[in-house]
């Protein structure tokens, strides 16, 4: 290999890598918000761009501050959605073999072990979905009971109620989860109604002549959060996936836990 050819790959490789540092920089030197840095990391995520120093400063925030920052329910919405799915793809991407450790009841499980730390607190998936994002219920009660003593983190960045659309907005890393989203806190409802009549239409299977459907597995396994059965009927009459006069019987597909990444779509 030609001395000149070497220099010209060794200055393309230095140059590329501080390039794009210098756009990771431009996202931390601006008057962003932290519903917006969000954004930006999983956009990066999506780009194969860096995500280093957004995690530090996601990480090194004082809770105080954060809090205040996340001052309506639609930019905690898009905050902890987006966390939540940029670094699932973050872990999983960098060592796939996580994943076969989701069932875990003891040492690492990659939805409870704690390993995203956000405001200086080392937070697990789990912690993230059902505590904060779900208004701190017990993960294995069906979304019927909430915990008995929530930490004050969880109290202080929960959201307000319980909606049951974030299921097919939260991306766990597996075939049958909903597509990834980056989600804007200024568009986050109308987002979320897309998503979950978009994931709706891909996972359910009505048959009419004999008044019966099937529905995703998520509606079983969080059937409080949706009001029950005939709360997912209720649903799947919102979104047009059913007839309105319709009074189908219910039951349950399973759940393709093969794990697919960088499973985007722009909504």
């Amino acid at each position: 290999m030609k001395p000149i050819y070497i220099l010209f790959l060794t200055f393309f490789v230095l140059f590329s890598g501080s390039n794009l540092q210098a756009q990771e920089m431009d996202s931390l030197n601006t008057d962003t918000s932290f519903a917006e840095l969000s954004m930006i990391l999983l956009q990066n995520v999506r780009d194969g761009k860096p995500t280093k120093q957004i995690e530090s400063k996601l990480a090194e925030v004082s809770q105080e501050e954060l809090n205040a920052d996340l001052n309506t329910e639609s930019e905690k919405k898009a905050f902890w959605l987006n966390i939540y799915n940029a670094y699932v793809q973050i872990l999983l991407l960098d060592k796939p073999d996580l994943f076969e450790d989701r069932n875990s009841w003891f040492g690492y499980n990659f939805f409870s072990s704690p390993q995203v730390t956000i405001a200086g607190k080392e937070l697990s998936f789990d912690t993230i979905e059902h505590g904060i994002i779900r208004h701190s219920k017990i993960k294995l009660s069906m979304g019927y009971w909430d915990k008995w003593f929530p930490s004050d983190y969880e109290v202080m960045f929960r959201w307000e109620e319980v909606d049951p659309r974030v299921h097919f907005a939260l991306n766990c890393g597996a075939k049958a989860c909903p597509y990834i989203a980056i989600y804007d806190p200024e568009r986050v409802e109308e987002q979320l109604d897309i998503s979950s009549k978009q994931y709706l239409e891909k996972t359910t299977e009505y048959d009419a002549d004999q008044d019966k459907v099937k529905v995703n597995a998520l509606m079983s396994w969080f059937r409080a959060d949706f009001g029950g059965k005939s709360g997912a009927v209720e649903m799947l009459k919102k979104y047009e996936i059913i007839p309105q006069d319709a009074d189908p019987s219910v039951s349950f597909l399973e759940y393709d836990w093969t794990l697919e990444l960088d499973n985007y779509k722009d909504i």
